[in-house]
């Protein structure tokens, strides 16, 4: 069978505290049946009964790059392979049907083509032999690459050589981050008040609040958060001293801390909550006498008071004393769907004229959307690192543009943050672990014909920011364009297990840790370092402030271009640096250092 189920008959944790393990609750029961999907068709089913035609003669076509490639079309229960004839070069094409986003069939005589447009912005086409051939594939990808069940998925199958299960799942748990904090202050906390997940299904079992903040005032306080998302520790600061500065103890910096929660129920009635209200003032006073906070919402205000209306809204002024609220509106959700599309639409017309793809790029608004992510970003940053105000982000859910804002904050004040390790920290506890749903946000990519529900590339857009942070200091960061670039791709399609689910309570019950690989530890290999590391990386202990005046924001050609358009002479000047580099490390055993001459190319 597919599945190994427990007593229950449902996917089970390991975990002698998950709920799982316990009397399940409603919310729990429906979470199950809506991961692992309806029993008959999951935990009975076999992948050939929805393979109506196993192979076929095809020609694939790859894009205006690539030559055609002909030989012998098979479907899998997770892939398309294409095996060329003995001829040809003994090479598998091989496409995982999760990254297929929309499918489009023609027939004409006794042949048929299918078109395949893939969630990393890939259009493929097929030409198959037979009209019967054609039709049956068609609806073989639609209904393989389109399953529900978490645990159907590639992920729970793959078993790839020279890794094992288990390993770099434990990279980047909160304890490690929290080791961090304690060494520079004793006014933060590790609580495991979320062991169930009972106070948020969104929050991993530990989070870090203030030492001062009992658990069952944490019990409280998420009770007066959407979500129950309370505010809990992103990001703690200690200023950076220029090299040679001496300074005064008396005059030293207080390390200042980035939050994150969701946004408090008052409600049309004004609702307060002691408990919410005493956890900011805890945030000031673990901080320094008189110090002050900024609550950064990521709605307009016009949007956070008619969110009263449905049981939401803002902190009141009066409530919290010596926080300031402020409105940076960050589009989410539908609108920016809908700017991902129509740049991809605009992208993907290469008759159109200049002026006519300037018109598009301008009017899809995606680069605005950008701009605003990383002002706010900035914002945050500059009350940290130059007002040592305290920082508190949120929206409504707190689950999209306030990740956004609160990784950015770090990459730009956290010289930790841009190396291959802590960028992958960053990722894995402010995103993964943080409750981004990254199974209903990349459910589709650009090219689905379905309404829109919950799909948003709101990771897409932090990605965005780091390449032109990227761009515009490219000695600062450790990774590369293609470290990026393997995080797009795989969290809308991936062999691995870390994009899956939304949450961490869902991939416990669903035994991701146990039953899928990290991606982490195949990014980590060394064969992969090359294509991910930035060769001319110089660690900088300084604060990266982007510009982000029109001039100074570019489209991301390397994602949005990438399938459609021939190598840049970039690229080829980047490997010749590479080359460069690995020459000097071998001869020297040394650190590389490349000079001006050799990158004039």
């Amino acid at each position: 069978g597919l599945l190994n189920s427990c007593p229950a008959g449902v996917a089970s944790c390991p975990a002698s505290s998950c709920p799982c393990r316990s009397p399940l609750s409603p919310r729990l029961t429906l979470l199950e049946s809506v991961l692992l999907g309806p029993r008959p068709t999951t935990s009975r089913m076999e992948f050939s009964e929805l393979i109506r035609t196993g192979q076929a003669q095809a020609e694939l076509l790859r894009g205006p790059e690539a030559p055609p490639l002909r030989g012998t079309l098979c479907v899998t229960g997770h892939h398309l392979l294409l095996s060329p004839g003995p001829q040809a070069t003994p090479d598998l094409w091989l496409l995982l049907l999760r990254s297929v986003d929309s499918i489009e069939k023609r027939v004409a005589g006794d042949c048929g083509t299918i078109t395949l447009r893939c969630k990393d912005l890939r259009v493929l086409q097929l030409d198959i032999e037979g009209v019967e051939a054609t039709l049956n594939i068609a609806r073989s990808i639609e209904a393989l690459s389109s399953l529900e069940s978490v645990i159907t998925s590639f992920p729970f199958f793959y078993r790839p050589k020279g890794l094992r299960l288990g390993d770099a799942w434990h990279f980047h748990p909160p304890e490690r981050y929290y080791k961090r904090v304690a060494r520079e202050t004793n006014a933060w906390r590790l609580s495991e008040a979320n062991e169930d997940f009972s106070l948020c299904p969104s929050y991993p079992r530990a989070v870090i609040v203030p030492r001062a903040v009992n658990d069952d005032a944490l019990a409280l306080t998420a009770r007066f958060r959407q979500g129950g998302r309370f505010p809990v520790l992103s990001y703690h600061h200690a200023p950076a001293e220029p090299a040679g500065w001496v300074r005064l103890p008396e005059l030293s910096p207080c390390p200042q801390v980035l939050l994150r929660s969701s946004q408090p129920l008052i409600g049309p009635q004004k609702r307060r909550c002691a408990e919410d209200e005493a956890l900011l003032r805890a945030v000031l006073a673990g901080s320094r006498p008189g110090a002050r906070g900024f609550i950064v919402d990521t709605r307009s205000a016009q949007t956070a008071k008619q969110a009263r209306m449905t049981g939401g809204g803002t902190e009141a002024k009066a409530a919290y004393p010596g926080w300031k609220r402020l409105h940076r509106p960050l589009e989410r959700g539908r609108p920016l769907q809908e700017s991902f599309v129509h740049l991809v639409e605009a992208c993907g017309d290469l008759e159109q004229s200049m002026d006519h793809w300037l018109s598009r790029l301008a009017g899809c608004r995606w680069l605005a959307h950008v701009k605003e992510a990383l002002s706010t970003a900035c914002l945050a940053a500059q009350g940290m690192e130059r007002e040592g105000a305290c920082i508190l982000v949120h929206g409504a859910e707190g689950t999209d543009s306030t990740l956004v804002v609160t990784s950015l904050a770090q990459l730009i004040l956290d010289p930790s943050s841009r190396t291959m390790a802590g960028f992958q920290e960053l990722v894995e506890r402010e995103w993964i672990q943080a409750g981004h749903p990254f199974q209903l946000r990349c459910a589709h990519s650009a090219f689905s014909h379905a309404r829109p529900k919950h799909e948003a590339p709101t990771f897409l857009l932090f990605l965005d920011c780091v390449w032109q942070l990227g761009r515009q200091f490219p000695l600062s960061l450790e990774f590369g364009e293609g470290m990026l670039l393997a995080l797009f791709d795989h969290a809308y399609a991936s062999p691995f297990g870390t994009f899956l689910c939304n949450s961490e309570q869902e991939r416990c019950l669903c035994e991701v840790r146990t039953r899928t690989h990290s991606l982490w530890s195949g990014l980590n290999q060394l064969k992969e370092q090359r294509k991910l590391r930035n060769p001319l990386y110089v660690p900088n202990p300084l604060a990266l402030w982007p510009s982000v005046e029109p001039q100074s924001l570019r489209l991301w050609q390397g994602l949005f271009l990438r399938w459609t358009r021939p190598p840049e002479p970039s690229e080829a000047a980047w490997e010749k640096v590479w080359q460069i580099v690995t020459d000097q490390e071998k001869t020297e055993g040394s650190q590389p250092t490349v000079s001006a001459s050799e990158l004039q190319l």
